[in-house]
């Protein structure tokens, strides 16, 4: 039981009213005037947090910290109607601070003045123990909410199913990376090569030569051909080529639930490529993200396709020192506005690998594995048509042949000849049924003549018995 009845009974009214913040005020007053003021703080608290701009709560929150960290080292609270040690101890001459008037009663830390209403029934004056004032007034805020933590509860409860808030998309990252393959670590493809060589390498080889034509660092290239036969692997090749930072994009790495999200992700990756130019910018399986519009019937992936457009104009930003390489299995599904000059304006066939291209390919995929006797020439003639990721699979059966009858004898033996051509009879090429439907386009959809190339080689081309 507490020694001042009014204390008790304004704290068992605010108890019973706790959203009466003047009638919580007054008590804290009283608390502070009492010297009890670590229960003032709580009630202070309670005050700022619904007002955080209440004076009078700054005020009493000031004095009663102030109260509860002298308090300890002090000497205890004077009893009602007692009179100040410091008063009957003061000189009768000393003078008080200019400006300031010597007060009726002691005025408690902080400067914090009690009106006439807090004034203890019964006619007495209640005095707080000498202290020293805070003079300047300023709030702590750092230390009263580290000191407050615990205290304050939150203002607002959250349900344990509630999302946590969406962070904004500068904390997004992408994987930029420096490529070690070069063009010389790509077998054959000498045509590929060639086209490279003029279109992106050579401009950035010769900046003079670049200046005087008037040729800008910027511009895309649109790789398409069967799959598997390393369009990827070709972009991380130009790249290196180029000493320039690479990053590569999926359709992961874009799309979003979210309307407006997309389009943001993918604004967000041109300005990472921007930031770290030059850089070569991969977009694979860009049919995904740039489909015909007219045959899409979500009106966000259209507005997909129509951001991914203002990026390759670069509208709002510099794109000098991006180049964008595109690949696709379709390019037929691709927006025709996408192809357009300054965009993916240049488009490059990269076709099954040819004979020299597919005996470096198997020797890579045979480096590790215990081989003898084996005719790569042969074996390469015996896989026309089959694509990078094919031959890969070629040596992966006739190691698997191999390792089938080590087991049955108990022997181990090595890779040979007859493993590598019985796995090219087992293994189809997979590139068949892609050239199936590219004949259709390149007979009946080739108006534009954007697939000669395509036509040139399906004219060439054996079939495969």
């Amino acid at each position: 039981m507490s020694d001042s009845p009014l204390i008790d009974s304004l704290t068992a009214a605010v108890q019973a009213r706790p959203d009466d913040l003047p009638l919580r005020l007054h008590l804290a007053e009283l608390l502070v005037t009492a010297g009890r003021g670590a229960e003032a703080i709580g009630h202070a608290a309670q005050v700022l947090a619904r007002e955080p701009e209440n004076e009078s709560a700054q005020r009493l929150m000031t004095a009663a910290l102030g109260g509860a960290t002298a308090a300890p080292g002090g000497a205890p609270p004077a009893p009602p109607g007692s009179t100040s040690p410091a008063a009957s101890t003061s000189p009768s001459g000393s003078t008080p601070p200019t400006g300031a008037s010597t007060p009726s009663a002691p005025i408690p830390p902080g400067g914090v003045s009690i009106p006439p209403a807090a004034t203890p029934p019964g006619g007495f004056s209640a005095h707080r123990p000498n202290s020293p004032s805070n003079s300047d007034n300023s709030v702590d805020w750092a230390a009263m909410e580290q000191e407050l933590g615990d205290i304050v509860p939150p203002r607002f409860a959250k349900a344990d199913d509630e999302p946590d808030p969406v962070e904004g998309h500068a904390d997004r990252t992408f994987d930029v990376e420096k490529s070690t393959i070069t063009l010389a670590d790509v077998g054959g493809m000498q045509e590929v090569k060639k086209r490279l060589e003029v279109s992106f390498l050579g401009p950035l080889r010769n900046p003079k030569l670049r200046s005087l034509f008037g040729k800008s660092l910027r511009g895309g290239l649109l790789l398409y051909g069967p799959p598997g036969c390393g369009k990827t692997f070709l972009a991380r090749a130009v790249a290196g080529e180029m000493g320039a930072a690479f990053i590569s994009l999926t359709i992961t790495d874009v799309l979003n639930m979210w309307i407006g999200s997309s389009e943001r992700n993918l604004h967000d990756l041109f300005q990472s490529a921007r930031g770290h130019a030059p850089c070569v910018l991969f977009l694979d399986e860009i049919d995904a993200l740039g489909h015909k519009r007219s045959q899409l019937n979500s009106s966000s992936m259209r507005t997909v396709v129509n951001q991914l457009l203002t990026e390759l104009d670069g509208v709002d930003a510099n794109n000098d020192g991006v180049f964008v390489l595109a690949a696709t299995n379709a390019p037929w599904d691709i927006d025709s506005a996408l192809r357009r000059p300054g965009r993916l304006d240049r488009t490059l066939l990269v076709l099954p690998p040819d004979k020299a291209a597919r005996a470096a390919i198997l020797e890579y995929h045979l480096r590790d594995r215990p081989v003898a006797g084996v005719d790569l020439g042969r074996v390469a003639d015996a896989t026309e048509h089959y694509s990078g990721a094919d031959l890969a699979h070629v040596c992966e059966t006739a190691a698997e042949f191999a390792m089938r009858d080590s087991i049955a004898t108990g022997e181990i033996r090595m890779i040979a000849q007859a493993d590598m051509l019985a796995a090219a009879r087992e293994v189809r090429p997979s590139t068949d049924g892609w050239f199936a439907t590219a004949r259709n386009v390149a007979m009946f959809a080739n108006e534009s003549g954007e697939y000669d190339d395509l036509a040139a080689y399906l004219k060439k081309r054996k079939h495969r018995p």
